[in-house]
């Protein structure tokens, strides 16, 4: 059975990647994620703004504007134990090289222009085999228009291609008004790959402290509904290999994603959920029904299901919209309970 594929120009065992999160932060779970069989490694994010911590109190700093911070922070290590300096980053990335043979692809939010440029050079000269921009903002200034915003991720992607020569990816906001159309114009740019999609963590009201707190809430399968959609319509129309996240948490997810086009599949709340040997698991289904289905390899499966080769097309569209309501049937018992 050969679950090998290609992302970004990196040759992968399979498409089972960890994507960003607290996991990685130890050098011990990437290895254990390396036995288990994940095909690469998304390391933990490195924020800019962490950066500026020691000028600044860091328990404020750790809870002001945690709504900006696409991982959670409930996951976040002992504060006394929590260095932030780029130093501990770099020497991360180059620890994890040092002990396991898959890609470690260093994950990048900055805050400023020089930022992301200045850190992914670093990165690079880091053994970094690829980099993920993780490109996570929430506007909130109502004169800041759709198109200044699509400018800002656009300049971005810009500029730190033009300073590395590693692989680039970008993982993208569901929000834009025509996915598509950014999605080749970020093709366009330069992007080796677009990563579909951020998940915006939303806060909370505490209603005993009156308190704004962060709510963190793992995926559900429910999650993967999404980029599974925009997969199938982007498959053919752009040259960067896609990379699905949110949502996968079995091997039939995994399955599907690639039937819509995706290259590899990312894991991250599953496994802070059943464990890091959850990835071996997942892969055993894969084989499972690859061989009771007959595919004998992944690139069999590879955008079979995706919008350019499906037997109706419209399945992705508004059509289909349309028609679920309308072969919709609410429970009855539902009726029944309210007479």
């Amino acid at each position: 059975m050969d679950l090998t594929t290609n992302y970004m120009g990196l040759a992968l065992r399979s498409p089972l990647v960890p994507s960003a999160s607290p996991l990685s932060e130890n050098i011990d779970n990437i290895q254990r994620m390396e036995d288990a069989g994940a095909a690469a490694v998304v390391m933990h994010s490195l924020f800019e703004e962490q950066l500026r911590l020691e000028r600044y109190e860091l328990h404020h700093h750790l809870t002001y504007g945690t709504e900006s911070f696409p991982e959670a922070l409930t996951y976040f290590p002992s504060l006394s134990n929590f260095r932030v300096d780029a130093e501990t980053y770099l020497e991360h990335i180059q620890s994890a090289k040092e002990k396991v043979n898959i890609p470690i692809i260093a994950s990048l939010n900055g805050s400023s222009v020089g930022g992301w440029t200045r850190y992914a050079k670093q990165i690079q000269q880091a053994g970094a085999d690829a980099l993920e921009l993780n490109v996570y903002d929430v506007p909130t200034d109502a004169t800041l228009t759709g198109a200044a915003i699509e400018q800002t991720y656009l300049d971005i992607l810009q500029s730190v291609k033009a300073v590395v020569t590693i692989p680039v990816a970008i993982k993208l906001s569901p929000y834009f008004t025509n996915m598509a159309n950014m999605a080749q114009r970020f093709d366009q740019a330069g992007a080796d790959g677009l990563v579909l999609f951020n998940r915006f963590y939303q806060p909370d009201i505490n209603l005993e402290t009156l308190e704004v707190e962060p709510n963190v809430l793992l995926s559900t399968p429910q999650a993967m509904r999404l980029p599974l959609r925009w997969i199938a319509i982007l498959y053919g129309q752009v040259n960067a290999s896609l990379a699905a996240t949110s949502g996968i948490h079995t091997g039939q997810d995994v399955l599907k994603m690639l039937m819509a086009g995706t290259h590899i599949t990312m894991l991250c709340s599953v496994l802070l959920r059943h464990g890091i040997d959850q990835i071996r698991v997942i892969e055993q289904a894969m084989h499972e029904w690859m061989e009771e289905h007959e595919y004998e390899s992944v690139r069999q499966l590879q955008g079979s299901m995706s919008q350019q080769h499906c037997p109706n097309p419209s399945a992705f569209e508004r059509v289909q919209y349309v028609r679920s309501l309308q072969t919709y049937q609410p429970e009855a018992s539902y009726y029944e309970v309210r007479r």
